[in-house]
């Protein structure tokens, strides 16, 4: 099956987006590179506004327990319900955007980010934060599902697959430093204090947005139903069996990556000994080697390698990684050390390096027609699914890794059924992501 032909604005390197005076960027290399530039910071900012809004906070809890007199079980519910919200947020503002196009929704999602922050610093109860928080999510979703449209609005083919490493360059970087800034923030000031800094990140980024980023996705290309046509599109999408493989692909994979993210504070330190500083300093160089990877993979393997081996290949390491991480943890080694540990966690998380950026180009170059159902699927998937994985990996208490081994792999072998047995790659022995990013490809 051939793809069907690229988006309007998709089919170059540079976007043909920009700022208000787009149109005369064409005749000024140097300044559609720097707009271009800033595009990319801003569709990177959207993306990593989650996890600020997530990681940022994690500092926080302690504080917060004590400030509102509320159990700690009540307090974690602030986690929680954010990440429904952003789960749930996905499914209702992708396809408003097919509907109205990527701007207004993207906008209006920003300022009830914004407004639902700003009422976070005047919480008096745990009640009221946790509906906030709620809010908070929901409208934060905005900008990670449209920022995926409207790279789909923008790219095809290798030029899509390179952006999307680009991005994770930016995400992959915000889980890292948020606890960090957190922690300094709360050095000067207290709980409040977190979410007044993320209120004016939100004013900041929708300001950038507002005056940065045109809308993507033209008129003749929008859709006129309401949930009926909604329903039926993304009934339509998920029909589509390849497609559905590389959600579920992606979306078990980054399961995968859930576990280790609430696990390993508990093997590394409670099981393994190692102090907060060891664990924060290996948490940081896992995460720099999935941005690394996801670079190499961007500027080296995009254009030069089919992107369904590229997949393969980072679902296989994560397998293997987590089968070894497994035999380690059940002893079949006898006692190992933290350093083999450490190092089949880097080989996971480096790996998703590999895996996220192709699920999703593969999975976007079907839906041109319906990029922002197609992303809202995506999105709300790995979010479901990771929220599933994540209390799983704590089954048998904290004193072992086991559990996190097992979830780990039975995600990543589900990974690797869901690619081999729908996407079946080998039908399409002839893809090959090269060339300019124009070019039609075969699917």
């Amino acid at each position: 099956m051939t793809e069907p032909g690229p988006s309007t604005a998709g089919t170059q390197d540079q976007p043909a987006i920009s700022g208000r005076g787009a149109a005369a960027a064409p005749s000024a290399p140097s300044a559609s590179r720097r707009t271009s530039l800033l595009v990319t910071l801003v569709l990177g900012g959207l993306t990593a506004v989650p996890p600020l809004s997530m990681d940022m906070y994690l500092p926080a809890l302690p504080q917060v327990t004590a400030a509102l007199h509320s159990p700690a079980a009540t307090v974690q519910l602030t986690l929680t319900t954010c990440l429904a919200g952003m789960a749930l947020g996905q499914m209702i503002v992708g396809p408003m955007s097919d509907k109205w196009g990527r701007r207004r929704p993207l906008l209006a999602g920003m300022v009830i980010y914004i407004l639902a922050t700003a009422l976070c610093v005047v919480a008096t109860t745990a009640e009221l934060l946790i509906a906030f928080r709620l809010l908070q999510g929901l409208a934060g979703a905005a900008g990670i599902v449209i920022a995926r449209a409207v790279v789909r609005d923008l790219y095809d083919g290798v030029a899509m697959a390179r952006f999307f490493s680009t991005l994770m360059l930016i995400s992959g970087v915000a889980p890292v430093v948020a606890p960090l800034i957190g922690g300094q923030i709360l050095r000067a000031t207290d709980w409040r204090g977190v979410f007044v800094v993320l209120t004016v990140v939100g004013v900041l980024l929708t300001l950038l947005v507002w005056r940065t980023l045109h809308e993507t996705l033209p008129p003749a290309r929008r859709h006129s139903g309401g949930l009926v046509h909604t329903l039926r599109t993304m009934r339509g999408l998920l029909a589509d069996r390849a497609f559905s493989g590389y959600l579920l692909a992606g979306a078990f994979a980054f399961a995968a990556l859930f576990a280790y993210i609430s696990a390993s504070p508990f093997v590394v330190q409670e099981i393994y000994g190692a102090s907060p500083q060891v664990f924060s300093l290996l948490f940081g160089l896992n995460s720099v080697g999935l941005v690394l990877v996801g670079q190499i993979n961007g500027k080296v393997l995009v254009g030069r390698v089919a992107m369904d081996k590229v997949l393969g290949v980072g679902l296989v390491l994560i397998a293997v990684a987590a089968a070894g991480l497994l035999l380690m943890s059940s002893g079949v080694f006898g006692a190992v050390g933290l350093v083999p540990v450490a190092a089949g966690l880097f080989v996971l998380m480096a790996a998703m390096g590999l895996v996220m950026p192709s699920t999703n180009t593969l999975a976007l170059l079907r839906t041109p027609h319906a990029a922002g159902s197609a992303s809202a699927l995506l999105g709300t998937s790995t979010f479901l699914l990771g929220s599933v994985a994540s209390p799983l990996v704590g089954i048998a208490g904290e004193r072992t890794a086991v559990p996190m081994a097992v979830v780990q792999l039975s995600c990543a072998v589900s990974a690797l059924v869901c690619f081999l047995g729908m996407c079946r790659p080998w039908q399409r022995r002839g893809e090959n992501f090269g060339g300019t990013a124009g070019e039609r490809k075969t699917l």
